[in-house]
């Protein structure tokens, strides 16, 4: 049972002229542990001697539920391809709002990653994984055919090109 039929239960009781107490222990009755606590019973009669009539819960005010406009995601994406090891810090404070907002933004809405101090797409669309794939076949065959140049001096920095798949979590992206 949600809370606006428990609310529309106390207001029946109230408008019999049924106590807090008296209507806690009904409720406790038919619902057991399910039941709402004195509390709340107590604030929603309370509420409903008033005069209340509404079951809804008041509005009241705070922050937006949508607090980054697309003009500010728009910033700091442009900001970040312009210099992908730009630090969180600057970018905030460029803009004009909280790392954390920042620090929001960047992995939720751009669907990016800190990776070696700079900031990169998470998942890297076919074209990127053709490109990668078709460099390190290159550096392969290279250091194929000069084994005895590169015996101990072939080093590879990017080794996404043996994953055929695109890691769903940070555990599969180790593996």
């Amino acid at each position: 049972m949600d809370k606006i039929e428990y609310r529309a239960i106390i207001k029946f009781f109230v408008k019999e002229g049924l106590t807090p107490n008296e209507i806690h222990s009904k409720f406790i009755k038919v619902y057991g542990d399910s039941s709402p606590s004195f509390s709340t019973i107590k604030k929603w009669a309370a509420e409903f001697k008033r005069g209340r009539t509404s079951l809804e819960d008041d509005p009241h005010e705070g922050s937006p539920k949508s607090a980054t406009p697309p003009e500010i995601i728009e910033q700091v994406h442009d900001m970040v391809l312009d210099d992908r090891r730009m630090e969180v810090r600057n970018i905030a404070e460029t803009i004009g709002i909280s790392k954390e907002r920042i620090g929001y933004i960047l992995p939720e809405e751009l669907d990016m990653k800190k990776l070696c101090a700079r900031w990169v797409p998470r998942l890297l669309t076919a074209e990127q994984k053709y490109t990668r794939m078709k460099i390190s076949e290159q550096c392969l065959e290279h250091f194929n055919k000069n084994k005895t140049d590169f015996v101990h001096r072939f080093i590879t920095v990017d080794e996404t090109w043996i994953h055929h798949y695109t890691p769903e979590s940070k555990q599969q992206s180790k593996q």
